[in-house]
């Protein structure tokens, strides 16, 4: 058995609980190998105390599960059938000992719970693996790190294809598609979420979505992106000019990119979430831009993009070797321009190891 299944296997013995209940496919991904949205259908890892686990999927993913080396049953449901009464059945089958559930209670909608307690109506929700699953992902292994450095190397490819596609008219969703498309043609499956690419005042939405905006002179232009290598992710962020720049534009720019500098170079073992928050933020709040930081710093990351941990003021998590996350620092002024510059690192004993390298320096595109 796994060393990750048999850590389930002793918190729940430790908490006094039958039953982990797994469905988030991330969480099951990092756990078995088997990485699927299942979408609506259920997906499900069933981690017991005292026997094998087991996972529950759609039936056109069951041989897929096998083809990962899962080496303990895996069930299948046809899509018209009750597969929240064939689930119970196969739990009933596989251990005499059910009634102590613990629940990742942030991914678990109460629906399904509702349908999991009809067929199990003896069970009992009485534990919670958000803790348990973040706790294990918090600190990468050699293996996840080198995948991740891989996946970064791909990232920096993705953002010179992306500059590559600038020209005067052009839409942000036409560079977004010319990116991805080169991208897939030097063999990169995916990318790790949607890429972003904001032009001009546009950009000045930090969450605003790939649109129609036009590229015009003078504008900049900001690429956030992320690829997949074997199951891990990049996700950095640059933003460019487009021809000519203005002392305002210079000058938004050098303080980011000061404020991004500061806290990746200064991050060390021993600092909270909280004061490597605050190195980023003092330095552009003191260059008077303040309020137009309006998000944390960073999030964790590995084989999804957002995990655990935070960073962020107000978290007084102790950063230690082996955790890897993003900073991101940015300024978004309304109706003016939004400059976001990103690394994602994993720290180590001396500090951070950034898995993407291409050039932060402001690179003006004619």
């Amino acid at each position: 058995m796994s060393s990750k299944i048999n850590q389930v296997q002793q918190w729940l013995n430790t908490n006094q609980l039958d039953v982990a209940y797994f469905s988030d496919f991330h969480s099951i991904s990092y756990l078995t190998g088997f990485e699927s949205d299942p979408i609506e259908r259920i997906l499900a890892l069933v981690v017991f105390a005292q026997d094998d686990p087991i996972i529950f999927a759609p039936a056109l993913e069951v041989e897929a599960v096998k083809s990962t080396g899962w080496q303990f049953p895996v069930y299948g449901y046809q899509d018209h059938e009750n597969g929240w009464q064939i689930l119970a059945n196969h739990i009933k089958e596989n251990t005499n000992h059910l009634t102590h559930w613990a629940i990742e209670s942030e991914q678990l909608t109460l629906a399904r719970a509702e349908l999991i307690k009809s067929a199990l109506p003896e069970i009992k929700f009485e534990g919670d693996l958000t803790e348990i699953i973040q706790n294990m992902r918090l600190h990468k292994s050699d293996d996840e790190i080198k995948k991740m450095h891989l996946a970064g190397d791909d990232a920096d490819l993705a953002f010179e294809a992306g500059f590559a596609a600038l020209q005067t008219g052009t839409t942000e969703l036409s560079v977004a598609a010319s990116l991805e498309f080169e991208t897939k043609k030097r063999g990169i499956p995916g990318m790790s979420f949607e890429t972003l690419v904001q032009f001009g005042a546009h950009a000045a939405d930090p969450h605003g979505a790939t649109g129609l905006t036009e590229l015009k002179k003078g504008d900049m232009a900001l690429f956030d992106l992320g690829t997949i290598h074997d199951g891990y992710v990049s996700d950095a962020t640059r933003t460019v000019a487009f021809g000519n720049v203005s002392d305002h534009q210079r000058d938004v720019y050098q303080v980011v990119l000061e404020a991004q500098l500061a806290a990746q170079s200064q991050v060390k073992p021993g600092m909270t979430a909280s004061e490597l928050d605050g190195i980023a933020r003092d330095v552009i709040t003191k260059a008077g831009y303040g309020e137009y930081f309006v998000h944390r710093l960073g999030h964790g990351l590995g084989s999804s993009v957002h995990e655990f941990p935070q960073i962020m003021g107000g978290n007084d998590l102790v950063l230690e070797p082996g955790m890897a996350f993003s900073i991101e620092p940015g300024i978004y002024i309304p109706g003016d321009m939004g400059v976001r510059i990103e690394d994602s690192i994993v720290l180590t004993e001396s500090g951070a190891d950034s898995f993407t390298h291409l050039s932060k320096d402001l690179r003006i595109i004619d």
